[in-house]
């Protein structure tokens, strides 16, 4: 009993420390312009081995023993399993219907564009960092993490500068909606590869048994949930009531289970099932209502120290290994900003418009998070690369609010940018 005691204690003191932090950091990066999520972001960092780990070493090792990684990795993989289904839930996926041809060319060339620069670069590093693991896995996850926009601070940057309802930010949204989901495809299918060591018959299978889940997620979420309203929601309030509830939960539980067992990563089952649900707004807002404030007070905040845990900047230990670094944020950024702002200004925006579309097409942030997470656990990212693509992530994230508060400008010039 006294062994469980002292392990219960370190996780205690291990949360007291992730949401104080968590916090600190949102209000710190708040007062200076930058949207809360990237403190949060940047304090689950500073709390790892590159900075805290570095000046307080035997504090990190007290609070963060090795022993209590898995208890902090399972809540990290839960947690995440949430934040997909409620970003499933986000997509409006009528808009592929009805969107203007700009959103579809800036969605496009703000995919292929990055992941053939993605490409390249990770051929040019897969001899020098990563030899040792396989090198398609290796280049396939390099081109995702850099195509991928982050659709859920992007939403946040917009409704903090309130251009969430400007035609400018309406196309944008659009845009890094189609392109999520095309990345978030993209990244299940190299999943699938990898996990089926590229072999045609394993990856086929994997690929009809996707295909089956979906169907049956979208069956689940016309035939069942549209018809068990009545049981889920409270009659007078509209609220979802405790049954709802665990009805909710044990279905992305169990979507999470379907995929995992498919052979392709958890998160992926809810964020199909919440993806089908999101035309039944009534149900997908009493869901928010009851999840969003956990998820984002509690469970983010391990997600990003579990990243930052992982993150050791003192891997980067030669000038060549920075000089990579350097080249991977370059050819991201450069990628996804000159796909998605040439697009933007061929669909008949000015240069002004177009570049506020490419700075914010290119936040990378969370979803990149993810998705170098997902390459480090399938065993294809090393380290020291793993490294490199949070810096990767962060920086393009980083630069998106200041510049765009620069490039929209103020009055007339603002409105006239927010116009296209």
């Amino acid at each position: 009993m006294h062994e469980f005691e002292s392990f219960l204690l370190r996780i205690l003191l291990q949360l007291v420390v992730i949401i104080a932090a968590a916090r600190c950091g949102a209000w710190v990066f708040g007062k200076i312009g930058q949207p809360q999520v990237v403190g949060e972001i940047a304090a689950g960092l500073l709390l790892g081995p590159s900075v805290l780990g570095q000046l307080a070493p035997d504090f990190v090792s007290f609070v963060f023993p090795n022993d209590t990684a898995i208890v902090f990795r399972s809540l990290s993989e839960l947690g995440l399993m949430l934040l997909m289904f409620l970003i499933g839930t986000e997509f409006d996926f009528s808009h592929l219907k009805n969107v203007g041809r700009i959103s579809v060319g800036v969605a496009t060339m703000g995919i292929a564009l990055p992941f053939a620069l993605g490409i390249v670069v990770a051929l040019w590093m897969h001899p020098q960092v990563a030899a040792d693991v396989n090198r398609t896995g290796f280049v396939l996850i390099i081109a995702v993490a850099l195509s991928i926009t982050a659709i859920p601070i992007l939403g946040r940057i917009m409704i903090e500068l309130d251009i969430h309802r400007s035609r400018l930010g309406t196309l944008t949204i659009t845009a890094a909606a189609i392109d999520d989901a095309l990345g978030w495809i993209l990244l299940a299918a190299v999943s699938t590869m990898i996990h089926g060591d590229f072999e045609l018959v394993a990856i086929l299978r994997m690929f009809l048994l996707t295909l089956l889940f979906v169907a049956g997620c979208w069956l689940l979420a016309r035939f069942g949930f549209r018809k068990a309203h009545g049981y889920l929601l409270d009659a007078d309030s509209g609220e979802l009531n405790v049954g709802g509830l665990s009805v909710i939960l044990i279905s992305i539980f169990f979507a999470a289970a379907a995929t995992n067992a498919i052979g392709i990563f958890s998160i992926f089952g809810p964020f199909v099932l919440g993806a089908m649900l999101s035309d039944q707004l009534r149900l997908t807002e009493a869901v928010k209502q009851r999840l969003q404030v956990i998820v984002y007070t509690l469970f983010l905040p391990i997600f990003f120290t579990f990243t930052g845990l992982r993150t050791n900047i003192g891997l980067l230990d030669s000038w060549s290994q920075w000089l990579m670094c350097g080249v991977l944020v370059l050819a991201a950024t450069f990628g996804k900003m000159s796909g998605c702002g040439l697009a933007a200004k061929l669909g008949g925006l000015s240069w002004r418009a177009s570049g506020c579309v490419a700075l914010m097409m290119n936040t990378r942030a969370l979803m990149g998070l993810i998705a170098i997470n997902v390459g480090r656990d399938i065993g294809v990212i090393p380290d020291s690369v793993f490294c490199m693509l949070v810096i990767m992530a962060l920086v393009t994230t980083f630069i998106t609010t200041p510049l765009l508060r620069r490039l929209l400008g103020t009055g007339a010039t603002r409105q006239q940018v927010l116009e296209g």
